[in-house]
């Protein structure tokens, strides 16, 4: 049985783990190759694009692909619709793996936007010195706020057109709660923008906003395509796939 996990996040490396070594299994994991240094999963590896959902599906019929799960981050989008295109035309099963999205408590000052776009549009009323978490593509969508400040935190450092104004923070999560606070504290923080990608990874930005009483801009998550069956953490995944093996 052949197990394709696109991935690149950390509960594709997870599952990679926890199928990894199983009996009768032959596991790739795919990753998009955004990330100079990713952190490789067990088992097979390939890096780069398929070609959009027609490349996918000539894959997956190649490489005799029996079963494919959707790891990559949430806000992944093109890439999931893809898959579920190409899971479709090549007649493979396909399950999402999706971490849960967080959800406001109380005393937070939560913002939802649809967009990075409406991200921006709402900024300027909030604050003048922006945590922006949001990673390093699409900084673009903020690059004509000339009158804020931004701390920008991404893995690689991030290619212009950028705000004019900016500091670059390159880190990788997991953060610490203590870590968090010292930063916005240390940086003047009165404003902070992030997607939400859910897991506990970053969360702990979260909640020093939340004491500090700094609002949050959250940016909704796309939508998995209709018709994918989800699961919400890799060891249901992982019996997803050892259940399809045993049939």
């Amino acid at each position: 049985m052949h197990v394709l996990i696109l991935g690149g996040t950390t509960e594709a490396r997870q599952l990679a783990g926890l199928l990894h070594g199983t009996p009768g299994l032959e596991l790739t994991s795919s990753l998009a190759g955004r990330v100079a240094s990713p952190r490789l999963p067990p088992g097979e590896v390939r890096v780069g694009g398929f070609g959009g959902a027609e490349g996918m599906a000539a894959w997956l019929r190649e490489h005799a692909v029996d079963v494919l799960i959707d790891a990559t981050h949430p806000f992944a989008g093109t890439i999931s619709f893809n898959a579920a295109s190409a899971a479709a035309t090549a007649h493979v099963p396909l399950l999402a793996l999706r971490r849960p999205g967080w959800t406001p408590v109380e005393g937070d000052d939560w913002h939802e936007a649809a967009s990075l776009e409406e991200a921006a549009l709402l900024l300027p009323g909030l604050g003048r010195r922006v945590f922006l978490t949001t990673g390093r593509m699409g900084l673009a969508t903020f690059a004509h706020l000339d009158d804020l400040w931004f701390l920008v935190r991404s893995v690689d450092a991030p290619e212009p057109p950028c705000p004019a104004r900016m500091e670059v923070l390159l880190d990788r999560g997991p953060f610490t709660l203590d870590g968090e606070r010292d930063l916005l504290r240390h940086h003047r923080i009165d404003a902070l923008v992030t997607k939400d990608s859910g897991g506990t990874a970053t969360a702990p930005k979260l909640t020093a906003a939340r004491e500090a009483g700094v609002p949050v801009v959250v940016v909704r998550r796309p939508p998995t395509p209709e018709g994918v069956q989800v699961a919400t953490d890799p060891e249901s995944a992982a019996h997803w796939v050892r259940m399809r093996r045993a049939q």
